[in-house]
């Protein structure tokens, strides 16, 4: 399982923590994703501690590890296309049915004796692209079930609720394992699946009325990757996260040793540390309020990075078990405030219509350095071993973070709620919809000492319009007219051009508006469409 995540409607007045699950089917699909979660950590719990008895090679370890995420880098992308052409509901239904065929596997194999570590990393690797596919789809669905002064909070309550499932889910999973063995954790998670299916079936989904201009998967592909491409905002995010997750995967993939190899625990002791994680992350969950009004987002990556690299540095040193204990639970409030912050943040800068591909390009970069540091952590440890693979993480991790801190986080406050504010083109005749490429011209009028700052507007204006959906991008002059200036862009179909009517919100309107009050000429800038023939 993963997380959901925001809609119209803005408060007077900033909707506390718990606002969110005062809407019944954010509520209802809440508390189902805690449950399925929880089902989660403790097929993650038992998968983990199995491979150490099939194989005590460190890079076996690991590979499960990257096997659970190397499917979310690899899909993620066409998961968030899936996303936003496919009805949700009924998308999230068919995954959740192959991840309890997933584990329903696991029980059988393990009951019968006859599972392996090549069949353990093979069918995490399968869980892997249930994952993949369903975690752009579940976070997209919140802006449908809360207002969009909620967003925040939701994400908050997201955050919180995969937490609470990690301080349960571990050590339930720990215990279930050590008391009654594999198959039946496993089994406790295909009941898990149940709940969570049985919620979705209860949500009454609205219908979405078929505008006729509706994207089929390749179009919508190049559309995201357009967007992804000319958003510098995202660009900024996505470093951050990737630079992050690169080195503080190093504290995951090799726990599993750690707990038994250096700490001396047991299969239980293993769901402990794990459950600590969960209650660290809560109480950073509930602390987050305070830690904004004090901190802003690179602010709160810096902590998070201080926190978790010194974790990692003092599990190298292998303290009592009660001391890893507390250890872990601050590791959880480091992981907490990272992944709402930059979470949070990816979530504030995409507009509805991308939100699916958007987040399935950020959790790829997530999934992707979680999965390569998975590896790369596990081959160091196997030439230098568990506990001097921790010390270079966390020395990494520190020298990264106060590198990266000068490229700052954006803000995240631009309004980016479709403005209509473009009047319908005129033809002469109807236009089919597949017919294209489309050349649109915008004709301004500028007078020659404001053509710098013109200039300066329209190269922010140029990456608006290839988000919305153009391929290509320029700005000429008359050769007999100086002051006649037109910017010129392609997009590659009448359909997509009648879609970029939709996308633009009223911050691209904002930026429009301020090359606008630069044309002196009568009216506003004159505007041509031109089809290919």
């Amino acid at each position: 399982m993963s997380e959901p995540q925001p809609s119209a409607v803005a408060s007077p007045t900033q909707p506390g923590a718990f606002a969110p699950l005062r809407q019944p089917v954010f509520a209802v699909l809440w508390a189902a994703t805690v449950l399925g979660n929880i089902g989660s950590f403790m097929r993650d719990v038992a998968s983990s501690w199995l491979v150490t008895d099939l194989s005590a090679n460190p890079t076996a370890v690991a590979l499960v590890q990257t096997a659970a995420t190397l499917p979310i880098f690899l899909l993620a992308i066409p998961a968030g296309v899936l996303s936003d052409i496919l009805d949700r509901r009924r998308f999230l239904i068919f995954v959740q049915l192959v991840l309890a065929a997933v584990s329903g596997t696991l029980l059988v194999l393990s009951h019968t004796g006859a599972l392996t570590v090549e069949y353990l990393i093979a069918l995490t690797f399968v869980g892997g692209i249930g994952a993949a596919l369903m975690g752009p789809t579940w976070q997209s669905i919140v802006p449908e079930l809360v207002p969009r002064a909620e967003l925040k909070s939701a994400v908050a309550l997201n955050s919180l609720g995969i937490n609470i499932a990690r301080s349960i889910g571990p050590a339930a999973g720990g215990l279930i394992l050590a008391s009654f063995g594999a198959a039946v954790t496993y089994g406790v998670d295909v009941l898990s699946y149940a709940f969570v299916i049985a919620a979705l079936l209860w949500w009454k989904r609205p219908a979405v009325i078929d505008s006729g201009l509706s994207e089929n998967f390749l179009g919508a592909f190049r559309a995201g990757l357009r967007y992804t491409r000319a958003s510098k905002e995202l660009h900024v995010v996505l470093l951050r996260a990737a630079v992050f997750f690169l080195f503080a995967s190093s504290v995951w993939a090799l726990l599993p040793l750690v707990a038994r190899q250096m700490l001396g625990g047991t299969a239980g002791f293993y769901g402990i540390l794990l459950g600590a994680v969960g209650a660290g992350a809560i109480a950073g969950a509930l602390v987050m309020p305070r830690l904004r009004a004090r901190l802003d987002a690179d602010g709160l990556i810096l902590l998070a990075s201080v926190l978790t690299a010194a974790v990692m540095g003092s599990l190298a040193f292998a303290p009592p078990q009660w001391l890893a204990v507390l250890l872990l639970l601050v590791l959880g409030l480091g992981w907490i405030i990272a992944l709402t912050t930059l979470n949070g943040v990816a979530q504030s800068i995409l507009p509805n219509w991308v939100r699916g591909r958007g987040l399935a390009v950020y959790l790829t970069v997530f999934n992707g350095a979680m999965a390569a540091g998975s590896l790369g952590w596990g081959l160091v440890a196997q030439q230098v071993g568990v506990p001097a693979t921790l010390l270079v993480g966390a020395v990494g991790l520190l020298v990264a973070a106060v590198l990266f801190h000068r490229v700052r986080l954006p803000a995240g406050e631009a309004d980016l709620q479709p403005s209509n504010h473009w009047p319908e083109p005129l033809v002469a005749e109807p236009v089919a919809h597949d017919r294209g490429p489309v050349m649109i011209q915008v004709e301004y009028r500028i007078r020659k000492d404001d053509r710098p700052a013109f200039l300066a507007v329209m190269k922010r204006l140029s990456l608006e319009r290839r988000r919305d959906g153009a391929y290509a991008w320029g700005i000429t002059e008359h050769t007999g007219d100086a002051k006649r200036i037109v910017e010129w862009f392609l997009v590659e179909s009448w359909a997509e051009h009648l879609r970029q009517h939709h996308r633009v919100s009223h911050a691209d309107a904002d930026l429009q508006g301020e090359a606008i009050r630069f044309h002196i000429g009568p009216g506003k800038p004159e505007v041509h469409h031109f089809l290919s023939l």
